[in-house]
């Protein structure tokens, strides 16, 4: 007897090994079931075969997987789509899988030259000067350049190169006093500028290329972004550091139906005004839909370890750069008494706070304003994160702890940049780079994020890192605090979607969860753990409807 459609399923998945990651499975592999049944863009049932078959009607879509393993959505919980988005169209992607010397670096500066007009602007992104030979001087600079203004931002995003048209155009020169926590590097037996500019000098820069940017070519930029996206299994990104015109682009395509993806808004603590104006028209964390949603808001006092501006306690080791400060121990871009009175704000409204803390160094700093807001405002489950949260040393992960904070950890660090983490921390300071092992141990969550355009927003990529504990050339990373792939998985499902109060909805394929699910090329949890990296994803669905497809 056919099922009435008022009771059928609108899609099923069968004859599959379905993980679905529910938090009572983890710990024994993920929990397994062979089929799932999804209508109005929830899971409705999870069983065998047989048990969903009696929820197929006429019109219900069925996914045979045929063997193949299924997982929940990837959550993403920190990264920057936004910045991707306006890049796309103008800026000159500059990363390692392109660049690899000194030489390819500035012919491809002057090949994009020949293009442009003598006052329009070269911008590049994601270069990693570890794996491409080093800084260029600025005369090479500016004879790649050929008289063009010329600014690239490293892959840190804390860290940019400008030539003498650039610093021309924005008024600079060696007597330039810089903005508050920012250096335009000068040469240490010559005094004059390096090319180099850090922090909120290179602000200066990125308000300069970005001027025009609005909120429809942002828009048209995160559909791409997007698209590449869905590709790799993410079905929900928690957007940091969100300014204003993205916030207004996300809601402008959610209302237009171009929004393939989930969104949570992190608002930007950097923007002058923004986390202020929420406070004052009363939104909270949790304002908005299954779509596009108000995580919490952001502030970035910590920096960079690639770059060697993250602060710690203990001095860089290896290589210095022109213009370094020594002792190097890094930088904090607030003063703590402005950062808790900010922080204290926006936790007594009712938004979630979130702190970037790199470094040891870092990430007390951002302890010390959380523990601020909690003496001022206690909360029992208020989920503060510090984000990226590298050098969780045992003092640290006691702290942690106690105050009941979200390590929200940027594993995708550890495949990128792992080579240049060794060389400017030592080897002996892995043992306590994202100590996932450890965190797992004491009952700390800690999501994992790419950080994506950061590095690369392969989810894949930071897992295998996080299972094998390697860079993306081997680089060890100290296997103490390797983990298991079930476990490396739930950082990127469950705790992702828990960082940002949206487990009830997301993160396992439970009943009455979002149908936010990725189809593999290969069983991620039987393979051998070096494989994890080559994982392919043939078919995303968000609410139960296909929004990538390998073979379509």
């Amino acid at each position: 007897m056919p099922v009435p459609a008022s009771l059928a399923a609108d899609l099923v998945l069968t004859s599959g090994k379905i993980a679905t990651m529910a938090p009572d499975g983890v710990g024994d592999g993920g929990g397994f079931v062979q089929a799932l049944a999804a209508r109005d863009g929830r899971i409705i049932a999870l069983g065998s075969d047989a048990e969903i078959e009696a929820l197929i009607g006429t019109g219900t879509e069925r996914i045979d997987l045929a063997g193949r393993t299924a997982i929940p959505g990837i959550v993403d919980s920190h990264c920057h789509p936004d910045a991707y988005a306006a890049r796309l169209a103008s800026w000159e992607l500059l990363s390692p899988d392109r660049i690899q010397s000194r030489d390819a670096l500035l012919a491809r500066i002057a090949s994009v030259a020949d293009d442009l007009g003598p006052d329009d602007w070269i911008a590049g992104y994601r270069l990693n000067e570890n794996k491409s030979g080093g800084y260029p001087t600025l005369a090479e600079l500016d004879a790649a350049a050929k008289g063009r203004p010329l600014f690239i931002l490293r892959t840190d995003g804390h860290i940019g190169l400008a030539n003498s048209r650039a610093f021309a155009e924005l008024g600079i020169d060696e007597t330039t006093t810089p903005p508050p926590f920012g250096s335009f590097d000068l040469h240490p037996e010559t005094g004059k500028l390096t090319g180099l500019v850090r922090e909120t000098a290179a602000h200066l820069f990125l308000d300069r290329v970005h001027a025009g940017d609005t909120t429809a070519s942002i828009a048209s930029g995160l559909e791409r972004v997007f698209a590449e996206w869905t590709a790799l299994g993410i079905t929900s990104v928690y957007n940091s550091l969100t300014p204003s015109k993205a916030i207004q682009a996300y809601q402008m395509m959610k209302d237009e139906g171009r929004l393939a993806m989930r969104v949570g808004i992190i608002v930007s603590g950097r923007e002058i005004g923004l986390v202020e104006s929420y406070i004052a028209a009363g939104i909270r964390s949790g304002f908005g839909d299954d779509r596009v949603r108000i995580i919490g808001v952001e502030w970035c006092p910590d920096c960079s370890t690639s770059g060697r501006t993250a602060a710690y306690h203990d001095p860089y080791v290896g290589k210095k750069v022109a213009g370094e400060p020594d002792p190097n121990t890094g930088v904090l871009l607030y003063e703590l008494d402005d950062l808790k009175d900010r922080a204290l704000s926006a936790h007594k409204a009712g938004l979630q706070v979130m702190i970037e803390g790199v470094g040891d160094r870092g990430i007390d700093f951002a302890l010390d304003a959380i523990e601020h807001c909690l003496e001022q405002h206690p909360v029992a489950d208020h989920r503060m994160r510090v984000e990226h949260c590298c050098y969780v040393t045992e003092p640290l992960e006691k702290r942690l702890k106690t105050l009941g904070v979200i390590d929200s950890s940027a594993t995708g660090f550890m495949y990128d940049l792992g080579d240049a983490y060794i060389a400017n921390r030592g080897q002996q300071a892995m043992a306590r780079m994202w100590p996932h092992r450890a965190m797992i141990d004491a009952g700390i969550p800690a999501p994992g994020h790419s950080d994506a355009m950061v590095c690369q927003a392969n989810p894949f990529l930071a897992l295998w890192s996080m299972v094998n504990r390697k860079s993306d050339t081997g680089g060890d990373l100290d296997s103490s605090q390797a983990i298991t792939p079930t476990e490396a998985l739930n950082a990127y499902t469950w705790l992702g979607a828990h960082s940002g109060r949206e487990e009830h909805l997301k993160g396992s394929l439970e009943v009455g969860k979002l149908a936010d699910i990725a189809i593999l090329d290969r069983d991620y949890f039987s393979i051998p753990h070096a494989e994890i990296r080559d994982i392919q994803v043939e078919q995303t669905l968000i609410g139960g409807t296909t929004v990538f497809s390998r073979n379509a």
